[in-house]
């Protein structure tokens, strides 16, 4: 075992040497360890629920998926077929059909959006009343409120843009003309329990949630306090030697991004230039968020979870368009060190097609204003080939590809007990990244890793054994690595938290 573990650790040592000679790399002993600034320009509540403290509604923002059971009949609501006709309340379990997504217009009125993408709306083709999921913009029609019972916010009804209340007249006919009244016993057809079952708390969420009149002050105030100097300066005094900085799309809209977006991110961006060059510190610059979203994930600036980017020509000009933008801007600055041309594009929606067709372009961008720059791509999640980048980025010049290993996501991590986690690392995990370094290919990027599990009651050792195993396996990717995150209120997750209590040493 140690004969073998030693053999293959010296084919990957002599295979960086060469692959990085290759890349044109000054010094091809040197490795990036990074952190990555998440949640700072690009919002995920998780990483700082209090920002969104303030909203008003904070329940109902963009991208909340709700399910609706009728107290009359005790089914769900459901829109047939998924969308494109009439709205019952006739189901006895809830799944896709039977789920509306919010799409916010301030802090009361809100768009209920359907499996198909329609909107539920009064029928005004019909009678007027009838409930229906046929517009595929909403409108004044489309536009509705929820009115919760003081004693049991789970307890609703739904006013309709006609003044009356949505009611369940009978299984098959949902309908807005019920007044309402003072009670909400199971005998009111417009009485509805409501079952929130989806969340986002992204960047979209949040400046749309505090609207155009807050949002900015909101937003300025977390740029600049999230992440400040004297967190760089910690950074460079801690063993790392890079940031890597997710970004959101509207950032090279700055200082008048498309809403609910507001202006201020770029700012911060340049502060962070001048923080890296200040305290010796490299920057890669990550598009987190991509027009359209790439995964439908909160992080990639979603609305309602829909993934759109990538479908068409527009699409992808639009986003290479981005990175020409932060290339430009950032290409004489001598802390750009890489650009990553997207987050996580997340398969089948992320066609191999139309990354490989960005990218391509994408990377032209970069080499308009930088010959030095490294050019990041993330391998797709979802059904891929780990090496189905290769072919098109072997030819390119300083060409990295970005992998993310967590021991996290996916049921088989669920029951691993302290050993089974560390053993995956230096087992399978060190096989994954031997598979995707090569000689003749692009350079290979952890960038993203963090020292948190599924383990319940591990102890600090536990934990100092696990980012240990994981520093040495990502030691030998040929670009490097980057910890997610620096700060974080789930403290595991927290670089900054895990070093000032000795979980980590880099």
């Amino acid at each position: 075992m140690f004969v073998s573990s030693t053999r293959n650790l010296l084919s990957i040592c002599v295979l960086s040497l060469v692959l990085s000679s290759c890349q044109g790399r000054v010094d091809p002993n040197f490795r990036i360890k990074a952190v990555n600034l998440g949640g700072w320009l690009v919002t995920e509540g998780w990483i700082k629920p209090s920002l969104f403290d303030g909203i008003v509604n904070k329940d109902f923002l963009d991208g909340t998926a709700l399910q609706f059971k009728s107290v009359t009949t005790g089914k769900y609501l459901c829109a047939e077929q998924g969308g494109g006709s009439i709205i019952v309340a006739n189901r006895t379990s809830a799944s896709g059909w039977e789920t509306f997504t919010l799409w916010r217009i301030n802090d009361t009125a809100l768009n209920f959006r359907v499996f198909e993408k329609q909107f539920i709306g009064l029928d005004t083709n019909g009678n007027g009343i009838d409930i229906v999921a046929v517009s595929k913009t909403p409108g004044n029609s489309e536009t509705f409120e929820i009115l919760r019972d003081s004693n049991d916010k789970n307890r609703v009804r739904i006013k309709a843009p006609n003044g009356y209340y949505l009611q369940a007249k009978t299984e098959e006919l949902v309908t807005a003309d019920s007044q309402g009244g003072n009670g909400r016993g199971d005998d009111d057809p417009s009485v509805f329990k409501m079952e929130m079952v989806g969340r986002l708390e992204g960047e979209f969420q949040v400046t749309n949630g505090y609207g155009p009149d807050r949002a900015p002050q909101v937003m300025r105030e977390h740029w600049g306090t999230f992440i400040v100097e004297e967190d760089f300066k910690f950074i460079s005094q801690n063993g790392l030697n890079a940031v890597r900085i997710p970004v959101g799309w509207w950032i090279a809209s700055d200082p008048t991004p498309p809403p609910p977006f507001v202006g201020g991110s770029l700012f911060a961006l340049d502060n962070a230039f001048v923080w890296a060059q200040k305290y010796g510190l490299k920057v890669i610059i990550d598009l987190h968020a991509a027009p359209g979203s790439q995964n439908g994930w909160e992080h990639s600036g979603s609305r309602d979870g829909s993934q759109e980017w990538g479908k068409t020509d527009e699409n992808i000009n639009q986003t290479v368009a981005v990175i020409e933008f932060l290339t430009a801007r950032y290409a004489k600055n001598q802390s750009l060190y890489a650009v990553e041309l997207i987050n996580e594009p997340l398969s089948p929606g992320a066609t191999l097609e139309s990354v490989i067709k960005y990218y391509k372009a994408a990377y032209a961008a970069v080499r308009r204003h930088s010959s030095t720059a490294f050019v990041v791509m993330s391998n797709r999640l979802g059904p891929m080939e780990p090496r189905e980048l290769f072919p098109m980025a072997s030819g390119l010049r300083g060409s990295v590809i970005d992998i993310h290993y967590y021991n996290l996501f996916q049921d088989m991590f669920d029951n691993m007990t302290v050993q089974q986690n560390i053993d995956f690392i230096y087992q399978n995990r060190s096989l994954q990244l031997n598979h995707v370094t090569t000689s003749n290919g692009p350079l290979t990027f952890v960038g993203e890793w963090v020292a948190e599990w599924l383990v319940s009651g591990a102890s600090k050792e536990d934990y100092q054994r696990f980012a240990k195993a994981q520093l040495e396996v990502w030691g030998r990717a040929t670009f490097g690595w980057a910890y997610w995150t620096l700060r974080n209120v789930n403290r595991h997750w927290s670089l900054d938290w895990m070093i000032k209590n000795g979980y980590i040493k880099l």
